[in-house]
């Protein structure tokens, strides 16, 4: 059994998929577990002349996040890679309704807490060797099934930009001056020296490892032809949060290893500062005016977190210091008799399986959110306010007005303003760290650093 209306894959839709998979296998369904997560995706076995094998099955994830809303595009990538020997799943099918890839299923898991070091050394050089074979991959296969091969250091530098561009136009639902500022500031300063597409996974770091060794690797939804060293940002950016077992500083020499030269560390972190900025743009518009249906808990962790790591990579690469913000007042508390009964009322409410506790858990988090919000919410607000009048030497009332002023101006300002503008930038958004970082949603964004892709002591990296 399904849930229906969970990202449109009711009843009908998922029998729909079990047909298709017991006529493209001419077995017969005998198991189906569904995963909790905010793409519908699931285990299913299948019994196939008096065995059983297990098959994965992956959807679409719904909503208007996707950048690539075409599913069939991943699974024509996987199949690519697959028939150039890479290290991912076979695809066993396509089902174009509903969108469904029927591939296979990788063993494995992301944890890695049993492995002593020898071994993740191991599977980090295993890895690091498939992510270059990747990188060393003709293009002509990739452009044949659609994917855009940019020409010119700026346009390979920018491919992501270029990507999400359309989608974030599209959606933009409230001024955003951060994100339109941190856009030019790429667009002016795009490392000139690197003219090589690759084809890249670009959310990476994604791979399972079973009896001690990698096994596959997994996820291409926004892989792309761009920059190789995206991969390496994106990964560090990832082992924050889903370590990859060896650390990246390792994991990154054993790349250099396999390719022969090293690696620009500078033009690692600008990936950063670009793939910080484009997961924003991707959900800027539903964090802004949340859609029905969105798992919008999991979008304010993310926009949090990555707004985190703009920041981090814009003061490394500008040389701009963050500045350093007073602590919080006392909590105004104006709802919180009303708040804490809407938590008592949630706690009592009776759930039975994974998916009913999943939500559960996730309107926890947000009225936390709101708690939180209910206590700063008006003091950031002015605080906000007051940057922004002293900044454009206008007096504003409301955060609407100062944050659309803002915006025109980042949009106007000359690159001898860059450095007042982050200021005020960083301020804004580190405010909104302290008031939510508190919070189970900001726990990931209270541990982003920059990833550390050389050896450097650790008082290096941006805190």
């Amino acid at each position: 059994m399904t849930e229906a209306g969970l990202n449109n894959y009711d009843e009908a839709a998922v029998a729909r998929i079990v047909d298709f998979v017991e006529q493209l296998t001419g077995g017969k369904v005998v198991g189906l577990e569904r995963l909790i997560r905010w793409r519908p995706s699931w285990f299913v076995d299948v019994r196939v002349d008096g065995s059983v094998r297990r098959i994965h099955l992956r959807g679409d994830r719904g909503g208007d996040v996707s950048i690539f809303p075409d599913l069939k595009r991943e699974a024509d990538v996987i199949e690519i890679l697959h028939r150039h020997g890479l290290p991912v799943p076979e695809i066993h099918g396509y089902l174009a309704d509903p969108p469904c890839i029927v591939m296979e299923a990788i063993e494995g898991t992301r944890d890695f807490s049993d492995l002593d070091d020898p071994v993740r050394s191991a599977i980090g050089r295993d890895y690091m060797r498939a992510v270059a074979a990747m990188h060393a991959l003709p293009l002509e296969p990739f452009v044949a099934a659609g994917i855009a091969a940019p020409q010119g250091a700026e346009a390979i530098a920018l491919a992501g930009l270029d990507a999400y561009m359309p989608h974030y136009r599209r959606t933009k639902s409230r001024p955003e001056p951060l994100l339109e500022f941190v856009i030019q500031w790429l667009r002016r300063n795009v490392p000139g020296n690197r003219s090589k597409g690759s084809f890249i996974q670009f959310d990476s770091g994604q791979y399972l490892v079973h009896g001690g060794e990698m096994t596959k690797l997994y996820d291409f939804e926004f892989s792309m032809i761009g920059d190789p060293l995206v991969d390496i940002a994106t990964m560090g950016m990832r082992n924050s949060y889903e370590p990859l077992g060896a650390p990246l500083a390792e994991l990154v020499r054993y790349y250099e290893e396999a390719i022969g030269e090293p690696v620009d560390h500078d033009a690692v972190v600008f990936h950063v500062l670009q793939f910080s900025l484009l997961g924003t743009m991707q959900f800027a518009g539903t964090v802004g005016k949340p859609s029905p249906g969105d798992p919008h808990s999991v979008y304010l962790m993310f926009d949090l977190s990555l707004r985190r790591s703009i920041l981090l990579a814009l003061s490394r690469l500008s040389g701009v210091a963050l500045p350093e913000l007073p602590a919080l007042p006392d909590p105004a508390q104006s709802n919180a008799p009303l708040l804490a009964k809407l938590v008592d009322t949630l706690q009592s409410l009776p759930v039975t399986g994974e998916g009913p506790a999943a939500h559960r858990e996730q309107v926890s988090e947000l009225v936390e959110w709101v708690q939180r919000a209910d206590d700063y919410g008006v003091w950031m607000t002015q605080r906000n306010i007051a940057d922004v009048s002293a900044l454009l030497g206008t007096a504003f009332a409301h955060w609407a007005d100062a944050e659309q002023a803002l915006e025109d101006h980042v949009l106007e300002a000359p690159a001898s303003r860059d450095a007042a503008i982050i200021a005020v930038l960083a301020a804004i958004e580190g405010r909104r760290l302290q008031v939510f970082g508190p919070t189970r949603l900001g726990l990931a964004a209270r541990n982003v650093v920059l990833p550390v892709t050389r050896e450097e002591p650790v008082s290096a990296i941006s805190e």
